[in-house]
């Protein structure tokens, strides 16, 4: 039996082809479903007509999908599952958990049934999954399973690691601020010696100047001093003069 196909059969043919098939399974299955149409029959006519429009809308959807694929291929992403002994998983990770989280990654949705995965992940571990959007585009990622607790003790490690510097910095700033205020303190103690240094510097001048004033004093004071002396011992030179004569007169008196 030779039918048009109206719609995209995986792993048959695309819409648009024009292909021979077993007749049970056009008959009982591609015809009763419209996913086909006769080639012979006046429909296949009115389908070629408007095969146009749909070979465009395809071309679209393939262009999508590679840019998908393209985003996606190579990609890793972590899954959180509870396990128990022996890394056993308590549930199970399906083709639309993991659809989920590559939907994330690619900005929209991702239908599930491109995920290849021929049954669900029951054990923590790394695995490779195919994705398969048409026969000729594909992709494929490393999902990893993790247990929750495990990962919930990562964050916690990682969130500690990053206060760590924070309060680094926290001290250092703290540092920082109390070198800054002993300088200021320094600088202040350092203006108020040099004001009393330079107040005993003019104290020091004062006194120097009254230590000349003295000395000046004490030269004049020496100099009376020294006439006082000279006009005293002028009456002590005349009382000699006075014995001389006395004795003089004796000597006259005694002679006579």
């Amino acid at each position: 039996m030779k039918v048009v196909f109206i719609e995209d059969v995986p792993d048959v043919a695309l819409a648009g082809q024009t292909k021979e098939v077993a007749d049970g399974y056009g008959r009982n299955y591609l015809l009763p479903k419209k996913l086909a149409v006769l080639a012979d029959s006046a429909a296949s006519n009115i389908l070629k007509s408007q095969m146009k429009q749909v070979l465009v809308k395809r071309a679209q959807a393939e262009s999508e999908m590679k840019e998908i694929a393209g985003k996606l291929d190579g990609a890793e992403i972590t899954i959180k599952a509870k396990a128990g002994e022996k890394e056993r998983l308590y549930g199970s990770v399906t083709s639309a958990d993991i659809a989920a989280e590559l939907g994330n990654i690619a900005g929209q949705a991702v239908d599930k049934r491109k995920i290849d995965l021929e049954e669900p992940i029951r054990q923590l571990g790394v695995y490779e999954v195919a994705l398969k959007f048409t026969h000729d585009i594909t992709a494929a990622i490393m999902v990893t399973v993790e247990s929750e607790e495990a990962v919930a003790e990562a964050e916690v490690k990682e969130e500690k690691e990053e206060k760590k510097p924070r309060a680094r910095k926290a001290k250092k700033a703290g540092e920082a601020e109390a070198v800054a205020e002993e300088t200021v303190v320094a600088e202040e103690e350092g203006e108020a010696k040099a004001e009393e240094t330079e107040a005993k510097v003019e104290e020091l001048e004062i006194r120097l100047e009254e230590a000349e004033v003295t000395g000046v004093k004490a030269e004049e004071a020496e100099a009376k001093a020294e006439e006082t002396v000279t006009k005293t011992k002028k009456p002590k030179a005349k009382k000699k003069t006075t014995k001389k004569a006395e004795a003089k007169v004796e000597e006259k008196e005694s002679s006579e």
